[in-house]
């Protein structure tokens, strides 16, 4: 159903007809489905806003999330939303024009978070922290003045796994982006759909439907040295061993507690050995001459 060619949602038009192609988009639909499934984010009748930077990832988010509810698979309502935060350069009409041409519904919010931005981070440090505060903050007033119960963001496996290692190597603990959380305040969900999925696919998907990439770096800063890093490392280990990154992502979602040595995950202190099984292991022990 999904590879009919007659009957596509508009950001499908002029979809390459390559079998390539067709098994990446395939790919992705069935890693958004699963993470969507088992981490339980859908409540029927659901608003849900659908963030958009213009950049690769969040255009994968908007055209496979599309395509499950034009095809009857999302019971939700989606918003698509663009928050222009002042960055010197970027190119306010592209986003409107691009989701007016693709009957897509939107919301366009204006607001200057760039010069706060500029104001309050010192000279050689990057504005990318701040800046996200200021930006999730604006998009959970929108989200709440839209009727949404979900702000749905584009981050990626690789995402994930790059803030892992970032919490591993410079925060000191096991920790990453989840695919579903509750705001602090407890009113909003985040959800990630695209968590399964490769930022190599989504790439490819935005590349090969001719979406209108905007760069995140308009503003000039960078994320981070360590995210790069990290990002460096990571492509190191799966240039030496093919499928490391998703070697390593299915260790997040097969932790054993009792393995590692949080005190507060794992009852250690009240571990036990079994008296039956010390007296029958006494009792079968060998006897030495």
């Amino acid at each position: 159903m999904l590879d009919e060619t007659d009957d596509i949602h508009p950001l499908f038009a002029g979809a390459p007809k390559t079998t390539e192609f067709r098994k990446l988009r395939k790919r992705i639909v069935r890693y958004c489905r699963e993470a969507i499934d088992t981490f339980g984010m859908v409540e029927p009748g659901a608003r849900w806003l659908v963030c958009l930077s213009g950049g690769k990832d969040s255009y994968t988010l908007l055209a496979i999330l599309n395509e499950l509810k034009w095809r009857g698979l999302l019971p939700v309502d989606l918003l698509a939303c663009n928050l222009d935060q002042g960055q010197p350069g970027f190119p306010a009409t592209v986003l409107p024009e691009f989701l007016e041409k693709m009957g897509v519904p939107h919301r366009i919010e204006y607001q200057d978070t760039y010069s706060v931005v500029v104001d309050k981070v010192p000279q050689g440090r990057t504005y990318c922290a701040l800046c996200s505060r200021l930006r999730r903050g604006n998009l959970y007033r929108i989200a709440r003045e839209e009727g949404c119960s979900a702000v749905v963001l584009g981050h990626h496996r690789d995402d994930i796994l790059e803030t892992f290692f970032m919490n591993l190597f410079h925060g000191g603990r096991l920790a990453t982006m989840p695919p579903k959380l509750v705001n602090e305040e407890g009113d909003l969900f985040v959800y990630r759909p695209l968590a399964l999925v490769a930022e190599d696919d989504c790439e490819k998907f935005a590349k090969a439907l001719n979406y209108p990439i905007i760069p995140c770096d308009l503003c000039g800063s960078q994320d981070g040295l360590q995210r790069q890093q990290v990002k460096r490392i990571l492509d190191g280990w799966e240039a030496n061993a093919p499928g490391r990154r998703q070697v390593i992502f299915r260790s997040l979602m097969n932790a054993r507690p009792s393995h590692l040595l949080d005190a507060s995950l794992f009852d250690f202190m009240g571990l036990g050995r079994d008296p039956l099984k010390i007296e029958t292991n006494i009792n079968d022990a060998p006897k030495l001459r």
